[in-house]
């Protein structure tokens, strides 16, 4: 029971880490604080039930819907959040909750009020064996999937010149643009690229977590509580918060369920204590 429980969080813990990576660009690193990304996360959802309605294929769907999202993700940085970033994070906050709220009830009218049924494809619908276990197969494709964006991202972020190039950007945009780079060209891509994770989260989680209107709402405050406690533009750190929350969740609700809402806001509150730049950030001057 131990051992399923473990793996219940991981599963839970790595579809957290899916969707926080795009938070952890655009938050942890651009500084924009963008409430909208659990609505982006929502939208890949349905972007990836309507066109598997339509073609009733599953890895188009995992293809297009992302490239959906990020394009919506690329207008909503040009068009909105560009123009309120310098007025600092309240109409940051201000804009992209209402972002959020439109978004929520553009798919209650275009998609129902109801939970959508999002069939998997045959190949992962099975289950194995694991120690005894029988785990579903689907589950262990959330965690190669986890892990696989985790490693291209590593690999982007820290082994290439567009990985320099972001990084520079963030920690001096007037240098780099004195170098002749068009910096709110690269915020612009990073936003899309932030959201486009959401939305291939969106794709993953919408048969795990039950494809339905409330999903960001349900999944906005953990999204912020990784971010947090894993340390401000920390790939690793909202990696190693993920795992942490999704088995807070899993074995508070096993062992203490009238407490297990409360365990990550406890963490979140200890690390903030301790090591108030997240568990794997820097220390900034």
């Amino acid at each position: 029971m131990i051992f399923a429980q473990g793996l219940h969080g991981l599963v839970y813990g790595m579809l957290l880490f899916l969707v926080a990576s795009g938070l952890t660009l655009i938050f942890g690193m651009m500084g924009v604080l963008n409430f909208a990304h659990g609505a982006l996360y929502m939208l890949g959802a349905y972007f990836s039930f309507s066109i598997m309605q339509t073609t009733g294929q599953f890895w188009l769907s995992l293809l297009l819907a992302p490239v959906g999202v990020g394009l919506l993700g690329v207008v909503i940085e040009r068009l909105f959040l560009r123009k309120v970033h310098k007025y600092g994070h309240a109409h940051e906050l201000l804009l992209t909750f209402g972002l959020a709220y439109i978004i929520e009830e553009l798919v209650k009218l275009i998609w129902g009020n109801y939970p959508l049924h999002v069939e998997i494809p045959k190949i992962l619908s099975g289950s194995i064996q694991l120690l005894g276990v029988t785990f579903p197969t689907y589950r262990i494709f959330i965690l190669f999937a986890s892990i696989l964006v985790f490693c291209i991202l590593f690999l982007i972020l820290y082994k290439t010149r567009a990985g320099i190039i972001v990084k520079a950007s963030v920690d001096n945009a007037d240098m780099v643009n004195a170098l002749g780079i068009n910096v709110p060209m690269v915020f612009m891509i990073l936003f899309g690229v932030g959201a486009a994770l959401a939305g291939f989260a969106g794709v993953i989680g919408g048969p795990y977590l039950i494809t339905n209107p409330a999903m960001a709402a349900t999944i906005i405050i953990d999204l912020f509580v990784v971010v947090v406690v894993g340390g401000l533009g920390s790939l690793q750190g909202a990696l190693l918060a993920a795992f942490l929350i999704g088995e807070l969740q899993s074995f508070g609700i096993l062992f203490i369920p009238n407490m297990a809402i409360a365990l990550e806001f406890l963490l979140m509150a200890c690390v903030l204590v301790l090591k108030p730049e997240g568990l794997l950030g820097e220390k900034t001057s």
